[in-house]
């Protein structure tokens, strides 16, 4: 795939705390690609900078091999789609998606051509001569995207823009997304807090935390391939305990060895141990190494969230059978659901479910960004 924008060793600060750390990104051609992360870890800075609106206090940012740090927003072949759309209220929607070319000076009858195109593919037309005061949310961020489209710049950024929008609309929309990037061939740089956003989206995930890259790499591989406790925890939900490689294809946690996949540690290294929620299978107590007290459950319509309590670590649990709360239970692992990550910063601080509830978690990730 061809390189089309990178960023190489970039640094920023504001008021003396540091935003970005040295980062260095590479993105391709016709490839949606998204930076996740908490907020304040730098991925709307990091948006930013791409788009020309802050400058890195140290590094480069070429576009197509050429350098731009210099060069200003509205001279760079890159377009932007904000959380908030900043439409103008006083113009209908096809001149608001006009607004682009006619200030180009481009020929009436190709603006009517273009807008009418743009419109087709937002599935909106026959809005044209609407007011964009008078639209919903979803129809007015669709006005948003056609405008920055219909100068076909190579890059496309998104700023959280699904944030406002209700979780029926959203899940529409990022189908829509895709849909709109895979006809366009043009390169979607996309910023989100939401995990299952990323996941459902993206060609490549780009995870942040504290102004660094936490790991780059595909859906697939962010998930089941989390490079340490951060990601594994960031990323869906993750029992994450610790443990001793005792050699290749051989784990030892919560007082017991297990069978895994992984090699290439040192004999007896300390690690950590990550076990996603939904690859775990329960069984009767007598039949499993692993035993738990069921502390909670929690019917999540599809299946049931439980908390189980082993030896003082709390787990959490997906299944579709029928558990109650004070039973006890057994754990079965098989070896491709243990996944064997180095130790790191992180390490020690995510993946006991002690004091988890959805609404902690809620509280905990608010669905907003500020300057990062």
């Amino acid at each position: 795939m061809k390189k089309i924008i990178e960023l190489k060793n970039i640094s920023k600060s504001f008021d003396g705390e540091k935003i970005l750390d040295n980062i260095s990104l590479y993105i391709n051609d016709n490839e949606f690609i998204t930076l996740l992360g908490p907020s304040g870890c730098g991925k709307t800075t990091t948006l930013r900078m791409i788009g020309g609106f802050t400058q890195p206090d140290e590094g480069d940012v070429l576009f197509m091999g050429e350098r731009i740090n210099d060069t200003p927003p509205h001279k760079r072949n890159v377009n932007t789609v904000f959380q908030k759309y900043a439409l103008f209220p006083h113009l209908n929607v096809f001149e608001n998606v006009a607004f682009p070319l006619r200030q180009r000076r481009v020929p009436k009858q190709e603006i009517n051509e273009k807008v009418n195109q743009m419109l087709s593919l937002v599935m909106l037309s026959g809005f044209g001569s609407r007011s964009v005061t008078s639209l919903s949310g979803g129809q007015q961020q669709r006005v948003a995207i056609a405008r920055a489209l219909i100068s076909h710049p190579k890059v496309l950024l998104l700023d959280e823009p699904l944030g406002a929008l209700d979780l029926k609309l959203r899940k529409d929309m990022q189908q829509e997304l895709k849909k709109i990037q895979k006809s366009t061939g043009i390169t979607f740089v996309f910023v989100t807090h939401d995990q299952e956003e990323a996941l459902s989206m993206s060609d490549t995930i780009v995870v942040m935390n504290e102004g660094k890259i936490q790991q780059i790499g595909t859906p697939t591989d962010i998930y089941n391939e989390p490079k340490n406790a951060f990601v594994a925890d960031f990323i869906g939900e993750s029992n994450i305990v610790d443990g001793v490689m005792l050699e290749d294809y051989k784990v030892r946690f919560a007082g017991h060895t297990f069978e895994c996949l992984d090699t290439g540690f040192g004999k007896n290294e300390p690690v950590d141990v990550v076990i996603r929620p939904e690859d775990v299978d329960i069984v009767p107590a007598k039949d499993a190494m692993l035993n738990g007290l069921v502390t909670s459950v929690t019917f999540m319509g599809v299946h049931n969230e439980i908390i189980v309590d082993i030896a003082g670590f709390k787990w959490m649990i997906q299944t579709t059978d029928s558990v109650d709360e004070g039973a006890h239970i057994g754990l079965s692992l098989d070896p491709d659901a243990i996944h064997i990550m180095k130790k790191s910063k992180y390490s020690g601080m995510f993946g006991d479910y002690s004091s988890f509830s959805n609404e902690l978690e809620e509280l905990s990730n608010p669905g907003g960004d500020c300057e990062e």
